[in-house]
């Protein structure tokens, strides 16, 4: 009898005991539900050093959770979301460990100009209340990342003195003489209609006191710490590998952005030989044109010659908006799901414009009732060249990151939330860049020049894998880099130099465009040439995007078993 009972007793612990589906179930519902600091008190985030200790313990401890899950006892789906779980939670402890929340800069953006997207129109007074408390919360978070940064300079760590020309424009242009003319009111120029005269008022008048008497003085501290504490105390170096601990931060970075298990020096190679094919593909068109004279001599005429740009920034907004609406009218042609959310075609905001990029997709939250915007940069027009537009709307807009981040935060809820709001470089990134070849396809590009302009696009993707590589890790100068991009691109001296300066300061995110870009294309490839006549680019399409962001390596998987599953059927 005794023997029945204590076999029954281990029966029962067996049956009562987690299996792998409840302790996934558990793990992303912890990981979820995590929060590292109290919004209401911290709108803006919180900054201190007890914040990203306590991250990292937590993410730690759920990363060790993570590794001890058996995957054979889970469904594909479930497999998906382990997998890019211990991705992100392993690259979070990595980011920690290098303390990279000692350093918040980049080149075009910081934790200062950073705040600007929180600029959105106000639709009714909870809104407006809600921007208030937001305003008022910039003092303490720049106190906060101001004294992370110090901490950073006394560690030795810091961005290059070089890619800081012009930088003072980032904080600069909200030193105004007034509330009415910072750039931070304008939420509060159009107040909605349903707000009485008194309501909009006392509104206004909030605004004016905390922009006067808070934001404004906040910029001016901003200011002084950059100018008198951090710029004498930049490094010198450009390249990473040449800080301390460098080599092992540009190899974690390279396996984060790319996803894959590649070397600098494989990265490197596989940038020359795709600026060596691309320079094929483009001397094509040039002969095609009859262009006589040398490719320096074609790219010259590009930079220069006045028919390649717009004479007014609504020119350039409005044939970007034109674009867009062809790209539009072709997606049934090319994919089974399209997303809910529309999106808007607008300007950079002057404030960051000088040093920002030609382009980006600025997206929303899943559950905001706002549209996506694609910011065009209408700032210096004889730096952004008509020809470029189809391109670059083709992978801000759509079918780019417009169309990928939106049906990814439209995945059924079954779909963890996390991977519905999850954004991997190679994945996002090379998607986009895909999607510029993609829109040749569409019949979007109308002239030898266009096409050209999806070249250079294409080219200058893959010239980042050879002047990030080598800055980074071959201890390149910037003018090698700077000149390596101007001869083989027909981007514009302008644009050369910002990106390059882009490159320094983000260390190894430039990679992820064409390296992501070159496995899809190997994949549809392999997909075209196994399924013959079967191939359906939709349904190729829709496997991309249907499980929303994956790895390099998951991504394969899933186009290895949808070519397995046409040939068995």
């Amino acid at each position: 009898m005794k023997k029945v009972m204590i076999f029954f007793a281990a029966l029962l612990l067996v049956q009562c005991a987690p299996t792998a589906k409840s302790k996934l179930k558990t793990l992303i519902t912890d990981y979820q539900s995590f929060k590292a600091f109290d919004y209401d008190e911290f709108p803006l985030g919180e900054y201190s050093e007890e914040r990203f200790e306590k991250q990292y313990s937590f993410y730690r401890d759920c990363f060790d959770r993570a590794q001890k899950i058996k995957t054979s006892e889970l469904s594909d789906d479930e497999l998906r979301s382990l997998r890019l779980l211990r991705f992100v939670l392993k690259h979070r402890i990595k980011s920690h460990e290098f303390k990279m929340h000692y350093n918040p800069i980049l080149s075009d953006e910081g934790f200062h100009n950073s705040l600007i997207y929180r600029v959105r129109k106000v639709v009714d007074k909870k809104g407006a209340i809600q921007y208030l408390k937001l305003l008022k919360s910039i003092p303490l978070y720049i106190e906060q990342n101001t004294e992370l940064i110090r901490k950073g300079i006394e560690m030795g760590i810091s961005q290059p003195r070089v890619i800081f020309n012009g930088y003072e424009n980032s904080y600069e242009q909200h030193i105004t003489e007034d509330a009415s003319s910072n750039y931070y009111f304008e939420p509060f120029l159009n107040l909605p209609d349903q707000l009485s005269i008194q309501e909009k008022d006392s509104l206004q008048n909030a605004a004016k006191e905390v922009i006067e008497q808070q934001l404004i003085p906040t910029f001016l501290v901003i200011k002084s710490f950059f100018e008198k504490e951090y710029y004498p105390k930049t490094r010198t170096a450009i390249g990473v590998s040449e800080t301390p601990n460098g080599i092992d931060f540009y190899n974690n970075r390279i396996a984060y952005y790319t996803t894959l298990d590649l070397t600098a020096e494989e990265v490197h190679q596989m940038g020359l030989d795709e600026v060596q094919r691309i320079r094929t593909e483009m001397q094509k068109i040039i002969d095609e044109l009859e262009f006589k004279g040398s490719f320096a001599d074609f790219l010259a005429f590009l930079r220069t010659d006045e028919q390649f740009y717009a004479k007014s920034p609504k020119e350039l907004l409005m044939f970007a908006r034109d674009v867009a609406k062809r790209l539009d009218e072709q997606l049934p042609r090319f994919f089974k799901t399209l997303p809910r959310k529309p999106y808007g075609v607008v300007p950079v905001p002057d404030a960051i414009a000088p040093k920002y990029t030609g382009g980006r997709y600025i997206g929303t939250a899943p559950n905001s009732t706002d549209p996506g915007y694609y910011w065009v940069n209408t700032y210096n027009l004889p730096s952004r060249p008509l020809y470029t537009i189809p391109a670059l709307t083709a992978h801000e807009a759509v079918p780019g990151h417009h169309l990928q981040g939106a049906l990814n935060a439209e995945l059924p809820i079954s779909i963890p939330q996390f991977r519905r709001n999850l954004y991997l470089s190679a994945y996002g990134e090379g998607w986009g860049l895909y999607t510029e070849s993609l829109a040749e396809e569409m019949g979007i590009y109308t002239t030898p020049y266009e096409r050209f302009g999806q070249l250079t696009y294409s080219m200058w993707r893959a010239c980042r894998l050879v002047v990030d590589t080598g800055m980074h890790a071959f201890g390149w100068t910037r003018e090698q880099a700077v000149d390596y991009m101007a001869e083989n691109t027909a981007l514009s001296l302008h644009e050369v130099n910002t990106e390059i300066d882009r490159y320094i300061s983000w260390p190894g995110q430039a990679l992820a465009y064409k390296v992501g870009e070159l496995k899809i294309r190997e994949l549809r490839q392999k997909a075209e040439e196994d399924l013959g006549e079967l191939f359906d680019i939709r349904a190729f399409h829709e496997v991309i995007l249907a499980n929303g962001t994956l790895t390099l390596p998951m991504l394969e998987t899933e186009i290895n078993n949808f070519i397995d599953s046409y040939s068995s059927s």
